[in-house]
């Protein structure tokens, strides 16, 4: 099993080519947002997974909050192809790359695994398995040599992106659009009187992710872990209607963009688990997906 770590509640990144979702970065290191480091405070354990979907447009184009388990684990494995390929041409020119921050699953705010986080809390996710510390004492290489083996790591992640990176951009934009569904905004309109019950005044999810994210910074470390977890649990009941709307909204959504684009989807399919496994193989690595 994995120990929870903590990450900032809200920030934007750009995933594929949508950089307008919004997604939730844990990592276990400090984040962008995030003032100091993170709690050693455990919330819940969180484990890892080795199970691939049986299909795997589920981890390429995820429908619900729980899909998006197999979407972070298959963001991770490029960042660990782009570190293990570095790290190899490094190696092979007798000197050693700087130290990088933990890698981290990366959670979708569009698409919230609400059984996760009312485990687990707002900020917690399972720990990424990481490669043993090499040994030896390698020179520290040079700006320009570390450039190149960087660029070769971002080279071969690209390999493993291209078979499904820009169709996912296109996915992610289109749930982006579905934001306007009315059902949906209909849905929303009870959340701020539910997270009021609670306790939590908050107009919408981001409002409700800023007074969250105060909360925490405030309170005493003795307390955090039990804020966290109060917090998630809040938000995944206030939140299970709306999702409940939502989710038939999305794998409609998805049914009809697996038509509309069925010759990169059977590419997909075809493509995708094969060149994994030629990277797991060709890395020595494993892919591994956040599991509650």
């Amino acid at each position: 099993m994995a120990r929870v770590i903590r990450c900032p509640v809200l920030v934007r990144t750009a995933v594929a080519a949508a950089a307008a979702l919004l997604v939730t970065a844990c990592s276990a290191g400090a984040g962008p947002d995030a003032p100091q480091g993170p709690s050693t405070a455990a919330v819940s354990t969180a484990r890892v997974s080795h199970t691939l979907p049986d299909d795997p447009v589920r981890m390429v184009l995820p429908a619900t909050g729980a899909e998006t388990r197999w979407t972070q684990g298959l963001y991770v494995f490029g960042q660990q192809v782009t570190r293990a390929a570095a790290a190899e041409c490094a190696r092979e020119g007798g000197f050693a790359l700087p130290e990088e921050i933990p890698l981290a699953f990366i959670r979708y705010f569009e698409l919230p695994d609400l059984d996760f986080i009312r485990r687990h809390g707002l900020r917690a996710s399972a720990e990424i398995p990481g490669p043993a510390p090499a040994a030896g004492t390698a020179r520290t290489g040079t700006a320009a040599e570390v450039r190149r083996c960087r660029a070769q790591g971002t080279a071969a992640a690209d390999a493993l992106r291209g078979t499904y990176a820009e169709l996912q951009g296109r996915w992610f934009s289109e749930l982006v659009s579905l934001r306007q569904d009315p059902g949906t905004m209909r849905a929303r309109r009870a959340l701020p009187g539910c997270l009021a019950g609670q306790g939590v005044q908050a107009r919408d999810e981001q409002t409700f992710m800023a007074v969250a994210q105060t909360r925490e910074h405030r309170a005493a470390p003795a307390d955090l872990a039990r804020t966290e977890q109060e917090l998630g649990r809040v938000y995944a009941d206030c939140m299970r209607p709306v999702e409940a709307v939502r989710d038939p909204v999305r794998l409609r959504a998805r049914a009809h963009f697996v038509t509309e684009n069925a010759a990169e989807v059977r590419a997909l399919r075809t493509a995708l688990l094969p060149a994994v496994h030629r990277a797991e193989r060709r890395y020595g690595l494993r892919m591994v997906f956040p599991t509650p």
